[in-house]
């Protein structure tokens, strides 16, 4: 081999050597950034100048596991879904309170037995009156919470909707550009891996909004579908999914009314929920189960508490009223109709016959509503019908309560363990999607940088760059050598 050979092929060497130098610090300093792809070097061996062999570099592999990828993401839809609907009983459950709290709906209810007995005991009291009064207004006005809470929970999830709708249109079209900027970075013969890089991260946002699958296309393009078959992006081509922000939503307010918005893509309408539905999966979906069928679900359950209660005091239990007024607790002071149900909890409220800031008078609670005046003030048998009242058994006329007779704090304990349940579900469900995201998670992450391992190829690629610069040395100095005889 002649000296020139040997120099052409220490100095390929060594030029190997640096840029492979380059991407350990490359991998090294991004080892935790997202969407980051380790890169490898591919070299092969090159004949110089027809004799030796040097080394060439092929190409720089960004190296992803594609499959590990698509379980991880798929895996992150199930969580963001599973965390969405957690979210929504755990706010719940917090609103209605716990059994023992004093402000909670069984809290409330406790202080108006208890206000009732002791008004029983000594009904000429206007203070244990007023403690009646007070406490049943506190009762409606905790149903009224947990009311407005189901409807403010709601107003959340089509909030976050038009906010990830607006994110997952902005990052197609983001996908769609660096689509076309890879294309054309290849086509010039330019690194386009930082690109990529860019393109995972994106890809990622997407996939817990909606569950995709990716194609991958000759050009280093990707094209972007959902799970059960929408096109998202296909070449320059993206699609824009639609949606319009309600606002503040009442009860009464759903998708088939018109009030509230669904979604369209590419302008034409789809089903949003559903296993069938274009979008199903993913946090998108999870929000529009929340707001148009959990929270529905759970207010209609509440909606027959409160329809139970008022019915309670209603009826024959008041010998002062007449049939068709409205009781100690009222739908906003008229009297119960059952066709008007929706949103009742919202509604409940005292009768204003016995609350004086309204014009009535405290003493209609012992002496009856319709009472003309206050009566025998010893008279304690209107207050021992309503604490029988709240104890009879009777069976729900409404929502999904079992057919069996319970008391209304039966009643009220349904309920609250029907909100529980679905909360522990939810919990369980979460925790199974976590576990899974962490453990693909994991799983990816042993296909990326490894510190350790990079250093050690430091190392070698040290002592690769020291030889083929030694044989530059020893060639130089032969060289000098020759040139002095």
């Amino acid at each position: 081999m002649s000296l020139s050979s040997t120099l052409s092929n220490a100095l390929s060497g060594l030029t190997v050597a640096s840029r492979k130098a380059e991407l350990v610090s490359s991998n090294v300093a991004n080892a935790s950034t997202d969407g980051y792809g380790r890169r490898v070097m591919e070299t092969t061996a090159a004949s110089i100048g027809g004799r030796g062999a040097g080394v060439e570099i092929v190409g720089v592999s960004r190296i992803v596991d594609a499959q590990v990828l698509e379980d991880r993401r798929l895996a992150g839809a199930d969580l963001a879904a599973s965390q969405t609907n957690l979210t929504f009983w755990t706010n719940l459950e917090l609103a209605i309170g716990d059994v023992e709290s004093d402000y909670g709906l069984s809290g409330r209810l406790n202080s108006f037995e208890t206000a009732l007995v002791e008004a029983a005991s000594r009904p000429d009291s206007d203070v244990r009156l007023q403690n009646v009064l007070d406490s049943a207004t506190a009762l409606s006005d905790a149903l009224n919470f947990v009311s407005d809470e189901i409807q403010t929970r709601r107003s959340q999830a089509d909030a976050d909707i038009a906010s990830q709708v607006d994110l997952l249109n902005s990052r197609l079209v983001q996908i769609a550009d660096l689509n076309h900027s890879i294309r054309v970075a290849q086509g010039n013969g330019q690194d386009a891996l930082a690109l990529m890089d860019q393109r995972q991260t994106l890809v990622d946002d997407v996939s817990e909004i909606v569950p995709i699958r990716i194609v991958q296309g000759e050009q280093g393009d990707i094209s972007l579908f959902t799970a059960t078959g929408a096109t998202l992006v296909s070449g320059g081509h993206t699609a824009e999914f639609g949606f319009a922000a309600t606002g503040t939503i009442v009860p009464e307010m759903s998708v088939g009314s018109g009030a509230l918005s669904g979604l369209s893509l590419n302008g034409e309408p789809i089903d949003s929920l559903g296993p069938h539905s274009l979008i199903a999966g993913g946090s998108l979906a999870a929000l529009f189960e929340v707001r148009d069928i959990t929270s529905v679900d759970a207010q209609s359950e509440l909606d027959a508490v409160a329809r139970n209660l008022i019915a309670r005091f209603e009826g024959g239990i008041d010998p002062t009223l007449a049939s068709g007024d409205a009781g100690l607790f009222t739908d906003s002071g008229a009297v119960l109709d059952p066709s008007l149900e929706a949103g009742l909890a919202s509604r409940i409220a005292i009768n204003d016959l016995v609350v004086p800031e309204n014009g009535g008078d405290l003493w209609r609670l012992r002496s009856g509503l319709g009472a003309t005046s206050p009566g025998d003030s010893g008279d304690s048998t209107l207050f021992q019908a309503y604490a029988s009242a709240l104890n009879d058994p009777q069976t729900a006329d409404s929502g999904r309560f079992s057919t069996i007779s319970r008391s209304f704090s039966g009643m009220l304990s349904e309920f609250g363990a029907y909100v529980s349940q679905n909360r522990v579900t939810a919990e369980d469900t979460t925790a199974f999607a976590a576990s899974r995201h962490d453990t693909l998670q994991l799983a990816e992450l042993a296909q990326g940088v490894d510190t350790d391992q990079e250093l050690q190829n430091l190392l070698l690629i040290e002592q690769a760059y020291a030889a083929n610069a030694k044989v530059v040395e020893i060639v130089d100095q032969m060289i000098e050598s020759l040139m002095r005889i």
